[in-house]
């Protein structure tokens, strides 16, 4: 579902990404490791068109992204959960919600019943300001916003950053359900490292901007994984 090779990035004259070879298959969690600084969030935010890459090429469900704006991607399938979640604190749950509508046809303008199933206490909220929410909450209404964009491929940048261990476990039984629904690809940058390794199918390690080791988890020892980390 999401192709990506040979992908450089720059900040200005600093180059962040070298060479990134990355794909994520459908009804699989690909996870990507490294230690802070190392260019996770930078990749994410390149295939999101977030920030432009420059060079390399990036492919969704088959269709080449040229230098996609964030717009162009998130109509392309890409949906993107940032670290930090960026909520609207003025704006309520359910307007924050149909922020999502900006990149979908008219008649797909409604938030799908599965978002509820998923997240009841967006329900219970709806008419609530996203800043009154809590940290766990605003996650849950992050996610659910990226899922009503219908995506072909998930993005989600430290989902357990800062969230309360209940609604940690909650998130995780959420990410495997909708693995297990095998219509998305999804991609997942977190440090929790057994939050990560419990859920992914593979691995990608960065260091230093540049992807070092990939493996299924078939093939990754947590021992060993945890090795590649520490280098």
């Amino acid at each position: 579902m999401l192709n990506v090779e040979n992908l450089t990035l720059h900040y200005g004259q600093s180059q962040i990404l070298h060479g990134i070879d990355l794909s994520a298959q459908v009804g699989e969690v690909t996870a990507v490791m490294g230690t802070n600084g190392v260019g996770k969030t930078s990749l994410l935010k390149a295939i999101s068109g977030r920030h432009p890459y420059s060079g390399g090429s990036l492919t969704v469900d088959g269709t080449l992204l040229t230098h996609p704006t964030a717009h162009a991607a998130a109509r392309a399938g890409v949906a993107y959960v940032p670290q930090g979640r960026e909520i609207f604190a003025m704006m309520s749950v359910r307007e924050n919600m149909e922020t999502a509508f900006a990149c979908l046809p008219k008649d797909a303008h409604h938030i799908p019943d599965q978002v509820f199933t998923l997240f009841p206490v967006l329900k219970d909220m709806e008419g609530r300001r996203g800043g009154d929410l809590s940290g766990g909450q605003q996650q849950q209404l992050a996610i659910a916003r990226a899922l009503i964009t219908r995506p072909k491929v998930l993005l989600l940048d430290e989902p357990t950053e800062g969230i309360q261990p209940n609604i940690i476990q909650q998130i995780g039984h959420t990410i495997s359900l909708l693995r297990s629904q095998g219509d998305m690809a999804i991609v997942l940058v977190e440090q929790n490292f057994d939050f990560a390794y419990g859920l992914a199918d593979r691995f990608a390690v960065m260091t230093r901007g540049a992807v070092k080791t990939r493996a299924d988890k078939a093939e990754m020892s947590a021992d060993r994984l945890l090795g590649e980390l520490a280098l």
